[in-house]
């Protein structure tokens, strides 16, 4: 029992990791050609609803000002009423003068309060327009909105039509790279995945092909093909930082072209 449990705990050797590191790149190459299959579906999905979020945002913001002209409307409306009265008052007034200062000072007041009637009526005109217009905008907007919201319907149900035939297959390969990632030390699996995330075909680890990386393609001296067939250590592309390995060990047949 206890060399049993002695032999469970020996720790991977180079080529076990390397080979367990390439099935790995195997089974995420394969959830990356799913995701291609989406296209660029997730991403105008994303785009069509934050376009939507700013056109409803937008009509917000249209009633928000509408509802602010028509305060600014009903203000002028008062103080149109307010000076009719006061007109009405100072006539009234100018009936029962004892003077003509009191005169002058009373007409003076009703032409004062004449003019307040007619900014008050520009400015309700003013108000009146800019209603119209942003009332205009909002119909243009929610024309719009309507069309992109019947357009994110489609995208939406194109883009879940392809997930729900690829998810049971992504389910099982996340899985299995899941349990795989155990057979990789923490340092090679790290650097492995910053490599991927900055290649731009997702390869982090390359079998030689033609005595060359099979991910720049740059020629690698014998002495170091050499090295990576006798896997011994972790060895990478010193042009484009890739793990290389041979390609026996991958599992990989070449042709003799390629050898």
């Amino acid at each position: 029992m206890a060399t049993d449990k002695t032999q469970a705990e020996q720790p991977l050797t180079v080529e076990e990791r390397l080979k367990s590191l390439y099935q790995l790149q195997t089974v995420l190459s394969e959830i990356d050609r799913i995701k291609q299959v989406r296209g660029d579906l997730p991403l105008e999905v994303k785009d069509l609803e934050d376009n939507i979020e700013g056109l409803k945002t937008r009509i917000e913001n249209y009633t928000k000002e509408i509802d602010e002209l028509h305060r600014k409307l009903a203000s002028e409306k008062e103080k149109i009423n307010e000076s009719e009265a006061k007109i009405a008052r100072y006539k009234e007034q100018l009936d029962n003068v004892r003077n003509n200062r009191e005169f002058d000072l009373l007409t003076k007041e009703v032409e004062f309060q004449t003019l307040e009637i007619e900014l008050c009526e520009k400015h309700i005109n003013d108000f009146g327009r800019a209603i119209d217009n942003k009332t205009a905008d909002i119909a243009a907007t929610r024309d719009v909105l309507a069309d992109h919201e019947h357009v994110l319907q489609e995208k939406k149900s194109e883009l879940e039509e392809i997930v729900s035939e690829t998810r049971q297959q992504e389910e099982q390969l996340r899985e299995e790279a899941k349990n795989l990632e155990p057979r990789v030390d923490e340092r090679t699996l790290a650097a492995f995945k910053r490599i991927r995330k900055n290649a731009r075909n997702g390869l982090g680890i390359v079998y030689i092909q033609r005595n060359a990386c099979g991910g720049c393609f740059n020629r690698i001296p014998p002495q170091k093909q050499m090295e990576i067939k006798m896997r011994k250590k972790v060895i990478v592309c010193e042009y484009c930082g890739r793990i290389m390995i041979d390609p026996e060990l991958a599992g990989v047949t070449l042709a003799p072209a390629d050898k």
